[in-house]
Formats: C-alpha cells, sequence, structure tokens
C-alpha cells in the first residue's frame, strides 16, 4: 500500500380489476412517503464500479468501488408483482431512504445506520433482503435522537442517544434489552464503542467550549456499571479536546479520536496511554476535522475526515497506509460533502457514510469477489405468494 493513494399472486380476471389493484397499490406507496428510486441523482452519474480502485494506477489496487445504498430498495429484492406494476404503469421504483444519516455498525452483512433527523436505526440486511427500523416505538426503547452505535459478536446494537444522553441496548433484530447511562453520567454524549465480546462499552463525553469533561467513560456493559473515565480536557498526552469516537483494534488497544487536537491517541484497554499520531495540517497522514475511526482484523486503523472528504488507512502504530475518497460537489461514488461514519465488517469490506449526500458507500479488498463474505450472499427476485 502506498500514501497516494407479502403480496398475494393475482389470478386472472377483468382488465380493469387489475388496474383498480394497481391504483390502490400505487395510492399506498405515495401514501407512505417513499421516493422514486429512479429520481437520485446518482443514477445519471454513477462511475465505473471496474474503474473506481484506490489506490489509483499505477499504484497496485487495494480496494475497489462495490455499491451504494441510499434506501431500502437496495437491498429488498424486486418482487413480480411490482415489476409487473411498473411495467402497466411506467411508474419508477420506490425506496425509503435515508434522512440525515451519522453512524453505522455492520454484523454478518446486515448494516445499522443511525439518522439523528428520523430518529431511529435504519437497519439493511443484505443477505436476507430485508429492511426495518428500530427504535421508532414508545417505550424504553424509543429513541429520540440517535448518533453513535456500534454492535458486539452476537449482533446486540448499541446507540448513543444524543438527547436522552443514555445508551440504549437492543438485540440484533431490534428487541430492547436496557439502557445504561443517563443525564447525570453524560454532558454532551456522542458515540458508544463496545468491544467484541460485549463485555466494556466506551461511550464519548464530547465536552465542549465551555465545558471541562472532554473524556471516555467506560461502563461494564452487562451491568451498566460505571467503571473508570478516560482522559481530561487538555492538549497533553492523554487529554482531549473534543473527542469523538472510539475504535477497539486487535489487541484490545483503544484508538481515540481527539478532533480539536487533530489526532488520534492509542490507549491500552485499562486506559493507560501510550501514543499519538497525527496533527492538524493538509499534507497525508494529517487531519482537518476528523470524526469517526474503525480497525480492521490486522488492526489498521480507519480514519474519517469530514474536511478532507475522504478515509485514511493506518497501521496499528500509526503509519499512514493510504486514503480513499475525495472532496467534491458531485453526488457520485468516492465523493463527499460531509462524511461522518465509518465502519469495516468481518470480511474488510469498508461502508462509508456521507451525511450530505445521504448514502452509504461499499468498498471491498480488491482481490475479494463481489460474491464472497456476507455481503455477497445477497437473495435473488422476490415471487407473490399463493
Amino acid at each position: 500500500m502506498t500514501p497516494t493513494a407479502p403480496f398475494h399472486r393475482s389470478r386472472p380476471g377483468p382488465a380493469r380489476a387489475t388496474l383498480a389493484r394497481l391504483a390502490v397499490l400505487l395510492a399506498a406507496a405515495l401514501l407512505a412517503g417513499c421516493v422514486a428510486v429512479g429520481d437520485r441523482p446518482a443514477d445519471a452519474g454513477r462511475r465505473s464500479a471496474q474503474a473506481l480502485v484506490f489506490p489509483p494506477p499505477p499504484d497496485e489496487p487495494r480496494f475497489v468501488y462495490e455499491r451504494s445504498i441510499r434506501g431500502s430498495a437496495d437491498v429488498i429484492p424486486d418482487s413480480e408483482e411490482s415489476a409487473l406494476r411498473r411495467a402497466l404503469t411506467g411508474e419508477g421504483r420506490t425506496s425509503e431512504g435515508l434522512g440525515k444519516p451519522y453512524a453505522l455498525a455492520v454484523q454478518k452483512g446486515r448494516i445499522f445506520v443511525s439518522d439523528s433527523a428520523e430518529r431511529f436505526v435504519k437497519v439493511f440486511d443484505v443477505p436476507e433482503g430485508r429492511y426495518f427500523k428500530i427504535g421508532d416505538e414508545d417505550g424504553d426503547g424509543q429513541l429520540v435522537k440517535p448518533l453513535g452505535l456500534d454492535v458486539d459478536d452476537r449482533g446486540n446494537l448499541y446507540v448513543a442517544d444524543g438527547t436522552q444522553k443514555l445508551i440504549v441496548v437492543f438485540d440484533r433484530d431490534g428487541k430492547f434489552q436496557r439502557r445504561i447511562g443517563g443525564p447525570k453520567f453524560f454532558d454532551r454524549l456522542s458515540s458508544v464503542t463496545v468491544d467484541p465480546k460485549g463485555d466494556r462499552i466506551y461511550v464519548v463525553d464530547i465536552g465542549g467550549v465551555t465545558s471541562d469533561l472532554h473524556r471516555v467513560r467506560v461502563f461494564d456493559a452487562r451491568s451498566g456499571e460505571h467503571v473508570r473515565d478516560i482522559g481530561k480536557r487538555g492538549s497533553g498526552p492523554g487529554e482531549f479536546n473534543l473527542p469523538r469516537d472510539v475504535a477497539v483494534g486487535r489487541n484490545g488497544q483503544l484508538y481515540v479520536v481527539d478532533g480539536g487536537n487533530f489526532r488520534v491517541q492509542i490507549f491500552d484497554r485499562d486506559g493507560r496511554y501510550q501514543q499519538s499520531f497525527g496533527s492538524v495540517g493538509k499534507q497525508l497522514g494529517s487531519f482537518a476535522r476528523p470524526k469517526e475511526a474503525a480497525t480492521d482484523r490486522e488492526g489498521n486503523v480507519y480514519v474519517a475526515d469530514a474536511a478532507f472528504g475522504n478515509f485514511q488507512i493506518f497501521t496499528p502504530e500509526g503509519e499512514l497506509l493510504m486514503f480513499v475518497g475525495d472532496r467534491g460537489e458531485q453526488d457520485v461514488p468516492g465523493r463527499y460533502m460531509l462524511p461522518s461514519g465509518i465502519a469495516v465488517d468481518e470480511d474488510g469490506r469498508i461502508y462509508f457514510v456521507d451525511q450530505w449526500f445521504r448514502r452509504i458507500d461499499v468498498f471491498r479488498p480488491y482481490p475479494m469477489k463481489a460474491e464472497d463474505g456476507y455481503l455477497g450472499r445477497r437473495p435473488g427476485p422476490r415471487t407473490a405468494r399463493k
């Protein structure tokens, strides 16, 4: 690597009855507030996935753009009845899209995305061809402003709610489990990270100009007990200025995005400072507006930068390997205006959120085939039930 880089099948009947059924279906789609997939701006300007590799030639390619996810239609297989309806009416396929995506987490092909504008977590399950929402009902599992989120190895979902100032935990299918924290624990909650076994969670209290509570709070993930704090406001080793996110490395190291100090700090599992990398600047390896971080199985660290419109990849020790993406106003893969969340799945695929364009771009390792891994297990077209 180099730095450069459920419908039932309708029985045959009069044409009038068929058109009536289609009219009902069309009205239902409009009332549901869906948008036509064909109206999406990226459909007309999509760049070739074969040509979009990183780093670009003549360097050896390491990642290739695979797909973008903007709404439910990108994961739910089309049905025979829907295809017939569109053929008769000329309408485009509809999709429930993203309002203001912020962060994401991925587990076995199931993509969880926090939507702070629509106030729930949207779930795109590619292998199952399923789309659903979490946190949109009343009760303890209700979400108000979901921001950062993460999943453990069992698929349990941890959501940082910035307005309620607590962590809400769900199982993989969105069933409420428990709450952790509350207003007395957090000043300005921004993100949550859980270790793979689901033993500890690391919650970032981002602080502010008038606040000294710039810290990472550590909790027992099962009991909800507060264990310790990491860091305080400042610019020295182990101190934070507007921390943004935490990623857990291969050996349990903690990588904290220290946004206001334009660096990533590394701590051991118990919060002892080890080292840092990065500084403010425009050159490769520097940061301008670092947001979220993720790690892969090899321990490499991926850092999203909203100002650069890209993510940079570092070794576990902080040596720059390469970057992916550029800042741009055109809504096409690989161009970003306001990137925020990033995740790396079990297979090494990278998921990158852009709030401005309201999409998730997926990149896969270059040697991997599209049909490999969890995201390659896509269901075929649906057939209507008899």
